[in-house]
């Protein structure tokens, strides 16, 4: 019976069970043979960054018998013990100021025991320093530092400046130390969604790897084709019996559910991990990824600023754009991608585009953001959903405007956006949920129509006014002869002028011409 270690983090645990384990090993090699001693990596959450933590921290303790079958095991390495010093940060919210404290000093005092630390202070900084200097005279062996998710206490709290502040100054401290103490470290090693330009571990450290966007390093997370094919096959043929389809479709569909993802220029597709590993635990596809926590910080920023979705969905952009995040200015294109919502699907000229993974990404992503748009729960959404697409195709604009008038009357009032972009973003996200193609800002020869929405049998143009009559709106669509270009088409074109209050804050009138 193949095992799967469904959630499990832990690469001992993987493989005393015996279970699937896909071999990054080799890019320990890749990592000990450049020189360096101090490495980033950025990648979304619950991307095997930690399992690969593991990894290296075992490797470093020397367990051959944990690599046995796997590439280390034909590295040239002789296997001594290193000292490993393994934070992880990842246990805690951080929600207060002795969340850090406490996660630390639980850490230090094993350790402090653990090399014979006899040196005493309050200070954690000052005591880390201590252990890793002990630890390396203990052993005779320079320390291996793995840290995860070094941002954890910053990235929780973008929101409230004063905590980021104090958390900032205590990360700072701490990780000092691998600066001034240097001559004991063998390798430090950093995980993470984000890299905190103004922390000292990057602007203090002015050789540290960040092999984030590496090409060389594009698949150290995450899962390659040929790793599916070779990893999984097993599972491939359980869910094809299961589902009754081919292992070609079930290929497919895994690609279509959970592929896509791409970490640098020239990098190969990379499936998530996580939700690949629940498919072929539970034999069922769903939203695995999304399900295991929800990116609230997100769609807080998102509300933060006047955010047009739809060139968010399409952005282009340069790598600075996406390497960190500013607590000033955390712009939602780089927020979006070091979340995992947004990747990298091509390059070209110094420019990453990016776009939406995946269909699971899409629409967990979509119906997470909808609420903040529209009056709608998740519990209520699929129902709406499909009146909205049976409206739109049957040709019934009285009954969808109606729908949505209802649907956008609650937005939150704390919403700090132009409210006629809400609308655009809301329809976007209902489209797209929907698969019906929409489009805003769209071209013609004579100016812009607000929103353009494409059926089977239908167009729509909607013109949208801010506190002006739907009638001037209507006559905009008129004047300009916006539906011209889709006259000879054969499909019917509604028009529909729509007047928005900014008082009321939703549709306050429109008007329909077939």
């Amino acid at each position: 019976m193949v095992r799967y270690g469904i959630g499990q983090q832990s690469f001992e645990v993987l493989r005393e069970r015996n279970c699937v384990y896909v071999d990054k090993t080799r890019f320990i090699e890749e990592i000990i043979s450049t020189g360096s001693q101090y490495y980033f990596l950025g990648r979304p959450r619950r991307f095997g960054k930690s399992l690969f933590l593991s990894t290296l921290k075992f490797f470093f303790q020397g367990r051959r018998d944990l690599f046995k079958g796997l590439y280390a095991d034909t590295m040239d390495w002789d296997w001594t013990p290193h000292p490993v010093l393994y934070i992880d940060l990842n246990i805690e919210t951080y929600s207060n100021e002795r969340d850090l404290d406490d996660v630390l000093d639980s850490m230090l005092k094993g350790w402090e025991a653990e090399y014979d630390v006899t040196e005493e202070s309050e200070n954690i900084s000052v005591r880390f320093s201590n252990i890793i200097k002990a630890a390396c005279r203990k052993t005779g062996k320079k320390v291996v530092i793995l840290v995860d998710e070094y941002d954890k206490p910053l990235v929780g709290n973008l929101n409230d400046s004063e905590m980021f502040e104090f958390y900032r100054k205590k990360l700072a401290s701490l990780y000092s130390n691998f600066k001034s103490s240097a001559d004991y470290i063998r390798l430090v090693f950093l995980t993470g969604v984000s890299r905190f330009g103004h922390l000292s571990v990057f602007s203090g450290l002015n050789n540290i790897m960040d092999i984030s966007f590496d090409n060389q390093f594009s698949d150290i997370c995450g899962i390659t084709e040929d790793e599916l094919s070779d990893n999984f096959a097993e599972g491939i043929q359980e869910l094809s019996r299961t589902h009754g389809k081919t292992p070609d479709e079930i290929k497919a569909l895994l690609k279509k559910w959970y592929d896509g993802y791409r970490f640098s220029s020239r990098g190969r597709d990379i499936y998530n991990p996580f939700s690949i590993v629940y498919v072929m635990g539970t034999n069922e596809f769903d939203n695995y990824w999304i399900q295991s926590g929800q990116a609230t910080l997100l769609k807080e920023q998102l509300r933060r600023f006047d955010v047009d979705l739809k060139s968010l969905f399409n952005a282009e952009c340069e790598i600075e754009e996406l390497r960190g995040l500013d607590l000033d200015n955390p712009r939602p294109v780089a927020l979006l991608y070091q979340t995992g919502y947004l990747t990298i699907k091509s390059y070209a000229d110094g420019l990453y585009t990016l776009g939406i993974p995946n269909q699971e990404v899409k629409r967990s992503f979509l119906l997470y953001l909808l609420p903040a748009y529209a009056n709608l729960n998740n519990n209520s959404s699929s129902f709406v959903l499909r009146n909205f697409m049976a409206e739109l195709k049957a040709g019934d604009a009285e009954a969808f405007m109606t729908r949505l008038t209802s649907l956008f009357a609650a937005v939150p009032y704390d919403m700090n956006m132009d409210r006629e972009q809400n609308l655009h973003n809301a329809l976007l996200i209902l489209m797209m949920l929907i698969g019906i193609d929409v489009r805003t800002e769209y071209r013609t020869s004579k100016g812009r129509i607000d929103l353009f929405i494409k059926t089977d049998r239908y167009y729509y143009i909607m013109e949208l006014k801010l506190n002006r009559p739907a009638r001037e709106a209507l006559d905009q669509i008129n004047d300009r002869d916006y539906a011209l270009p889709f006259a000879t088409d054969g499909r019917e074109v509604i028009r529909i002028g729509i007047s928005f209050s900014s008082e009321a804050r939703t549709i306050t009138d429109w008007i329909i011409q077939a």
